[in-house]
C-alpha cells in the first residue's frame, strides 16, 4: 500500500469509519518479510500473492522473522537473534505501537506466534544464565504486557508455530545454548539435545527427540500443514556428512520421520537449512540453503527428495499457488511450481531469512 493511501485509510480508522480493520484493508498481503534497503535502513514489508511489495515500514535494526496477528493487520517484527527487542507494527497506519523488551536475563530468538484469537503472543526466549529455553507470554489487549513465561521443553528454542484450529504450540528447541556476552558463539555443541516440544496452556504435552546419533542436528525452523503435520528443518553441527536435514512429525507419534536424500544432495546444502514451508497440497515441503544456494523439494508421502533448484543466497520460502515463493538475499523473488521456476527481480530489497505467509488461519 502506498504511503498516501495508508495515511488516508488510517484517517478513516481514526474517525471510526473502519470499525474493525482486517488484512484486506492493507491490500491483502500474502506475506511478510524483513529486508535491508539500499541506504542501509531496515524495513518490514508486506508482499502480495503476485510478489509485489505493498508496503514497507521502518525497523530500528535488522529483522529476522515476524508474526501476523490473526484478527487485524498488525505484525510483530523480531530482531535477528540473539536480540532483546521486538516491534509491534500497525500495518494500516505504518506506526510502531509497542516495543517488546526481553526481561533481564532473557533474549529473543527471532520468532513468535499468536493464539488463534489474537489475544496472546508467544515468543521463544533464552534464560541465558540457566541455559534453558523459555516461552514468553504477552497479553495483547493490555498493550503487549508480559504476563508469564513457560518452559520451552528444551534448550535454545528458535521457531514456534501454532497447530491449525488449536492453541497448541510446537516449538523447535535447537538444543544449542548461547549467551549475549558471547554473541552468536555456540556454547554446548558436545552435549546439545534438540527436540520438538508440544505445549498447551503452559504444559509440555509431548517431546519428540532425534536419535542420539543425530544430537548435533539442531532443529531450527518449522512449517505446519493445514492438517497439522509438522515439518522441521535442521542445521548440522557434527563432523562428517549429515544423514538428513528435514524431518516430519505428527503430534502423538512416537518419533520423527527423517526425509531421505542422496549424500551428494545433502552435501550441497552445506549442512544448513534456512527456511522451510509446505506447498498448498500439504504434501511437498521446500527447504532453502543460503550457504548452498539451493532450494530442495521433498515429497513427504514417499519420504524423499524430488527436486532441487539453484537459487543464489536462497533465504525465505512460503507456500504459493502451485508450489512455493522464495526470496533471495540478493534481492530477488522466485516461484517454484510443479513444472517450472520463474523469477522476478527487485533491486530495492535485500531479503532476510524468512518469508512469513499470512495464511487463512491468520486472516
Amino acid at each position: 500500500m502506498h504511503t498516501g493511501r495508508r495515511h488516508f485509510v488510517g484517517g478513516l480508522l481514526a474517525a471510526g469509519l473502519i470499525p474493525k480493520p482486517t488484512w484486506a484493508d492493507v491490500g491483502s498481503p500474502a506475506y511478510l518479510a524483513a529486508a535491508a534497503l539500499p541506504d542501509g535502513r531496515y524495513a518490514l514489508c508486506g508482499i502480495d500473492a503476485a510478489l509485489d511489495v505493498l508496503f514497507q515500514i521502518p525497523l530500528p535494526g535488522r529483522g529476522h522473522a515476524a508474526a501476523a496477528r490473526p484478527t487485524r493487520p498488525e505484525a510483530v517484527a523480531f530482531a535477528r537473534r540473539p536480540g532483546t527487542f521486538a516491534i509491534v507494527i500497525d500495518c494500516l497506519t505504518g506506526r510502531a505501537t509497542a516495543t517488546l523488551t526481553a526481561p533481564e536475563g532473557r533474549h529473543f530468538y527471532g520468532h513468535g506466534a499468536f493464539s488463534a484469537d489474537g489475544n496472546w503472543l508467544f515468543t521463544t526466549e533464552n534464560d541465558f544464565e540457566a541455559g534453558q529455553g523459555r516461552i514468553g507470554v504477552w497479553d495483547v489487549a493490555a498493550g503487549y504486557l508480559r504476563v508469564a513465561e513457560w518452559s520451552s521443553g528444551g534448550i535454545g528454542p528458535h521457531d514456534i508455530q501454532r497447530l491449525p484450529g488449536t492453541d497448541t504450540l510446537v516449538v523447535a528447541n535447537g538444543g544449542i545454548d548461547t549467551h549475549p556476552d558471547s554473541g552468536r558463539v555456540k556454547l554446548n555443541i558436545p552435549t546439545m539435545a534438540p527436540n520438538l516440544a508440544y505445549i498447551t496452556d503452559g504444559t509440555v504435552q509431548q517431546i519428540a527427540a532425534l536419535p542420539p546419533t543425530l544430537h548435533k542436528n539442531s532443529i531450527r525452523h518449522l512449517a505446519v500443514s493445514t492438517r497439522g503435520q509438522v515439518a522441521f528443518a535442521m542445521q548440522w553441527h557434527g563432523g562428517g556428512d549429515v544423514v538428513a536435514l528435514l524431518g516430519t512429525h505428527r503430534r502423538g507419534a512416537s518419533s520423527p520421520v527423517l526425509m531421505d536424500a542422496p549424500a551428494e544432495a545433502l552435501r550441497a546444502m552445506r549442512g544448513y537449512v534456512g527456511s522451510v514451508a509446505f506447498a498448498p497440497d500439504d504434501r511437498r515441503v521446500a527447504v532453502t540453503s543460503p550457504r548452498g544456494g539451493l532450494v530442495q523439494v521433498y515429497d513427504t508421502q514417499v519420504g524423499h527428495l524430488i527436486e532441487s533448484h539453484a537459487v543464489e543466497d536462497a533465504s525465505g520460502v512460503a507456500r504459493a499457488r502451485g508450489g512455493f515463493a522464495v526470496t533471495s538475499g540478493l534481492g530477488s523473488f522466485h516461484r517454484i511450481g510443479a513444472v517450472q521456476q520463474s523469477r522476478q527481480w527487485s533491486g530495492r530489497y535485500t531479503w532476510d531469512n524468512h518469508l512469513i505467509a499470512i495464511t487463512s488461519d491468520s486472516a
